[in-house]
């Protein structure tokens, strides 16, 4: 489980009753979209016929253009998540990084997700006794990938759900 059992206000949009803006909602998908995107090829070297993570990271950019809708972006997640079904290691974490992207449209703090399993999908590719480095450098790549106008957010959050993301954000 990555999400935290109590929504986080900053996460929910205005119209939802929380404080998150649609601008800021739109960068956390399109940083989760490129957290994913940075290590789909780990899943794409598994599974080159299969389009469904990349399709998820593309539905959830095209959600951000106003493309497509929510629920669209939202399926296209599941079904990434789908395709890791059946696999185990970095081609599993990637898949499921591309559908947390997808699912952003539909709750801001899956940004968090997508990053978290990138990472693993990081340390599960890299040689033996090398994942905590790589991991680390991915973390590092991911952040400096942040907007300035969600950095902050984004940083308190890994710090307060880092515990439930498998402690990956420690760099």
């Amino acid at each position: 489980m990555i999400l935290p059992k109590e929504r986080d206000p900053r996460f929910i949009t205005i119209r939802r009753g929380g404080t998150l803006t649609d601008a800021d909602h739109q960068l956390l998908a399109l940083w989760a979209a490129a957290c994913a995107e940075h290590v789909l090829g780990l899943f794409e070297q598994a599974r080159p016929d299969d389009p469904r993570p990349r399709e998820a990271i593309e539905h959830a950019r095209a959600w951000v253009r106003g493309e497509v809708k929510m629920m669209d972006a939202r399926a296209a997640g599941g079904h990434a998540m789908g395709a890791a079904r059946d696999l185990r290691g970095a081609p599993r974490h990637a898949a499921y990084a591309a559908g947390q992207a997808g699912a952003v449209a539909h709750v801001a703090a899956h940004d968090l997700g997508a990053a978290a399993y990138a990472i693993k999908a990081v340390r599960a590719a890299a040689p033996e006794g090398r994942g905590e480095a790589a991991g680390r450098l991915e973390c590092r790549w991911q952040r400096e990938q942040l907007p300035d106008a969600i950095r902050e957010l984004v940083f308190d959050d890994q710090r307060l759900r880092n515990g439930i993301c498998w402690s990956v954000f420690e760099i």
